[in-house]
């Protein structure tokens, strides 16, 4: 058996509910912009995040509403992807609050800041990983706007670094999962993909 689920009969805010709760694990962006007169840094976290190319390397999220992200992003043209680990948990949820536009979440969750490289809007210190953006693109999709942002520097902390490589153990993502349920990264499984050659080879 199966239930069958019809977005218009269920409604939006319950069909949204259903697809971040099947849509999982998801990665967060930890979005960090900065208003239009430099004076006030955001940050907040987007869990509707992936990779949108590889040459030349560009990062989406999406803004479900307007948000203070998507405003200042595309205000300035820049943000930075910082990378939510384990132990930032509570900062990152943290984050996630409703401020209004003139509170920057950096001063009032008590997060230290440190300057990026090349862009304006600043890296969370503590944060293993940042992917600084420049705006590429943005989609408006019904309620949403994706933003597609070209990554011109990345910095890693040489602490989750092994052989020139970060290493996931060292990373330890966070992820968001349905509700209110984060996941962390638990057991971790390696397989290599098949070439079809070797496949026809061994007759698989």
């Amino acid at each position: 058996m199966r239930v069958d689920f019809d977005p218009e009969a269920v409604g939006p805010n319950d069909f949204y509910r259903l697809l971040t709760a099947v849509v999982v694990p998801r990665p967060i962006a930890w979005v960090s912009t900065i208003s239009k007169d430099h004076s006030v840094p955001n940050l907040a976290p987007h869990s509707f995040f992936t990779v949108a190319s590889t040459q030349p390397p560009i990062v989406q999220f999406t803004s479900v509403g307007r948000k203070d992200s998507l405003r200042n992003a595309e205000e300035t043209g820049e943000f930075v992807v910082n990378f939510c680990s384990e132990p930032l948990f509570e900062q990152v949820n943290a984050t996630g609050t409703d401020f209004p536009s003139d509170v920057g979440e950096f001063e009032a969750v008590g997060i230290e800041q440190e300057p990026s490289l090349r862009v304006k809007p600043p890296r969370v210190a503590a944060s293993p990983v940042a992917l600084e953006c420049r705006l590429h693109s943005t989609l408006c999709l019904g309620d949403s706007t994706v933003v597609f942002g070209r990554v011109v520097h990345a910095v890693l902390s040489e602490d989750v670094v092994v052989d020139g490589h970060p290493d996931i153990e060292l990373l330890r993502p966070l992820s968001r999962l349905g509700r209110n349920e984060w996941g962390t990264m638990g057991e971790i499984k390696e397989i290599a993909r098949i070439p079809y050659a070797v496949w026809q080879q061994n007759g698989s």
